[in-house]
């Protein structure tokens, strides 16, 4: 005989929080941003250059990823930083970051996983971790 789940199935709300996740996540360019984020504030050219995309393209999805909750930014002068916000997402995603190393055969069995949901460092107040600036 099985256990019982905690919850046999997910009730509307969460269901649909769940998939509107999952939506943000679908996107491979806005996987590399949230996990550049994820080790820590960066800025929209920093951004770019770390995921190969165009600053533009980087910006769009920033917008939709802060829309969803999942990013926030501060401005310093005139220039705009962003940080990921929700451990669960960053949990989530080292989860199928890892899923997809062994998928691929870049990890197998007890392999030692090259995605980590780990915390950043601290940083001094007002500095960016990245060192780049953006103007927004």
């Amino acid at each position: 005989m099985h256990e019982s789940p905690v919850h046999a199935s997910p009730d509307d709300q969460h269901a649909r929080i769940a998939a509107e996740t999952f939506r943000m996540l679908s996107d491979p360019t806005r996987v590399k941003i949230l996990w550049a984020l994820f080790r820590g504030e960066c800025s929209v050219n920093a951004l770019a250059e770390l995921v190969g995309a165009a600053p533009t393209v980087v910006s769009q999805h920033l917008s939709k990823l802060r829309l969803a909750g999942l990013v926030t930014s501060r401005r310093e002068g005139t220039f705009a930083y962003y940080r990921a916000t929700d451990a669960h997402v960053h949990r989530l995603l080292a989860e199928a970051l890892s899923h997809a190393e062994h998928l691929t055969g870049a990890a197998t069995g007890a392999d030692p996983h090259s995605y980590r949901a780990v915390t950043p460092g601290p940083r001094a107040p007002g500095r960016p971790r990245s060192g780049h600036g953006s103007e927004a």
